[in-house]
């Protein structure tokens, strides 16, 4: 039996390996050339920027409607200033005010680690600060077998109006000793908050009036990393000192302007799906008949950050390639931008001046992937794109 569960156990590695070296294979060929080796500088005069940041790596962004644009900043400890800032004149100024972006006090009414904003339909600037479990983070949500530390976790309601803070939801029957989450969309008309927890594979349904969530579609295809997608960039893989790649479950969501959709996917997988919100809202549906729901939209690209316009485009990052990419509404996958300094894409805003705004982490550039060397091209960046005029 040894024997034979020996071979078998070889048997089933090669054939992952094999799938590995399959899916590496397709992920060059989706690609443009050299997308996995940067030997090509690519360069595109669109691209604007928009502030320099120094030091401190940008996550979320999201612009008003009068294109007031917002940005927030994870708390990375060295270098860390503002949770969350108001972008005036290139410079960040601390937003709503200091009070809110203290470096120490009571974690209720101060940010801890703001992950991503959103400015909804009606002009509320939505703020999550997501402080995930260790080992519940982004890379993979594994969890601890012996009762782990718990996350913190807030959603913020600001009026943009008068820069007031008007609601805080905690979560308090989130399960946060293995949640991760990371992204947020705002549906006005049925009052729900839309989350992304990489941390447990899921889609966080958020009552905006009663505070209640519901965690839907856990651990189901279209939410789960898949493992045979590694990160490659300039030629090397996305690894850490022990060899583990870089992995993600379900990460970037967007919400299309009609409320209709919620598209989403992991970053390693190359597949884009969606679901109509309306069995989102669905309360009576268990998970078996809710992902049935879903709809497969095919391949695309390895992607942090989704974002939709009023045309129903879906744009996504694709660091691969350094380049931003649009879903077309009949199906086409389409190019934006090329640019060599779009080092890990993450998070876009939209503005009413018809302008793409974003942010890019350099994630793939830190010294947890490259054996303890700071490869970070400073000043971090805020960027931003033309939008396609359909």
């Amino acid at each position: 039996m040894a024997y034979n569960y020996m071979c078998n156990l070889k048997i089933n590695k090669m054939q992952t390996s094999i799938k590995g070296i399959l899916v590496s294979l397709a992920i060059s060929t989706a690609m443009p050339s050299n997308s996995n080796a940067q030997t090509t500088e690519y360069h595109s005069d669109a691209l604007i920027t928009v502030a320099e940041l120094g030091k401190r790596r940008a996550i979320g962004v999201s612009v008003s409607s009068d294109n007031r644009l917002f940005v927030s900043f994870p708390n990375q400890g060295k270098d860390y200033q503002y949770g969350l800032t108001e972008i005036v004149d290139s410079t960040p100024l601390p937003y709503p005010n200091e009070a809110w972006n203290a470096p120490a006090g009571d974690s209720a009414t101060r940010f801890i680690n703001v992950q991503d904003l959103y400015v909804d339909a009606e002009d509320y600037l939505w703020v999550l600060d997501s402080k995930p479990a260790p080992k519940s983070s982004i890379f993979g949500g594994q969890g601890s077998s012996s009762a782990p530390a718990k996350g913190a976790f807030k959603l913020l309601k600001i009026n943009l109006a008068t820069n007031s803070l008007e609601r805080v939801y905690t979560f308090d029957d989130l399960d946060k000793h293995h949640s991760g989450l990371n992204d947020m969309r705002i549906d006005t008309d049925k009052g729900l908050a839309y989350l992304s927890d990489p941390g447990r594979a899921a889609l966080v349904v958020l009552d905006l009036a009663t505070g209640n969530t519901r965690t839907v579609l856990q651990n189901q295809p279209s939410t789960t990393a898949d493992p045979n997608v590694v990160l490659t960039y300039d030629g090397r893989q996305m690894r850490d000192r022990n060899g583990n790649p870089f992995r993600s479950n379900v990460n970037g969501i967007a919400l299309t302007r009609d409320n209709k959709y919620v598209y989403f996917k992991p970053i390693n997988k190359l597949n884009l799906y969606r679901i109509e919100t309306d069995y989102l809202a669905d309360e009576s549906l268990a998970d078996p008949e809710l992902a049935s729901h879903v709809e497969d939209m095919g391949e695309t690209t390895v992607t942090h950050g989704l974002i939709a316009d009023k045309n129903g485009n879906i744009f996504l990052t694709s660091s691969m390639d350094y380049s931003i990419k649009y879903f077309s509404p009949d199906g086409q996958l389409h190019t934006l931008v090329q640019d060599s300094r779009l080092l890990w894409p993450d998070s876009f805003g939209i503005g009413s001046d018809g302008y793409l705004y974003f942010s890019c982490a350099q994630l793939q550039r830190d010294p947890s992937w490259n054996d303890g060397e700071d490869k970070v091209e400073y000043p971090y960046r805020i960027y931003k794109v033309k939008l396609p005029t359909r």
